[in-house]
């Protein structure tokens, strides 16, 4: 696994620059995230701590990486070739870190990485996986 999560993200690295189109809004609403999911379209990835996995619980269906962790952008290239063809979705608390790492990612050569906008607690502009009462699984 790990060094095919290696090659995985020499392969971006290296993309030329006219490969690296991204969607006009990289972006989805919990809501919207939360049925793409469901319907096998995409893969959420819940970026957050475990001490904040612990406080809220994880969106139903998430894969958990600490975007803090070591060996953070290895092991979400290693989720993304589990999953050919699926969009990345990344979720957080309010909505900051995952646009922020998004846009960092494309910035990369990253495809088919969108941000959920409100992650589970809302944000002024957006409502969280929590508000609109999303499916959260008890963490551990």
């Amino acid at each position: 696994m790990k060094r095919r999560a290696l090659l995985a993200v020499a392969a971006m690295l290296l993309l030329p620059a006219h490969g690296r189109a991204q969607a006009p809004d990289p972006s989805l609403s919990v809501r919207e995230a939360h049925e793409a999911a469901k319907a096998g379209r995409l893969v959420l990835v819940d970026i957050r701590t475990p001490e904040e996995w612990a406080d809220t619980g994880v969106p139903e269906g998430a894969i958990r990486l600490d975007m803090e962790g070591s060996g953070f952008e290895a092991r979400l290239a290693g989720v993304k070739l589990d999953n050919p063809g699926k969009t990345i979705a990344l979720i957080c608390r309010t909505g900051n870190r995952s646009s922020s790492l998004q846009r960092k990612l494309a910035g990369r050569g990253w495809r088919d990485v969108v941000d959920v906008r409100g992650g589970l607690l809302g944000n002024p502009r957006d409502k969280g996986w929590l508000s609109e009462s999303l499916p959260v699984k008890a963490y551990p």
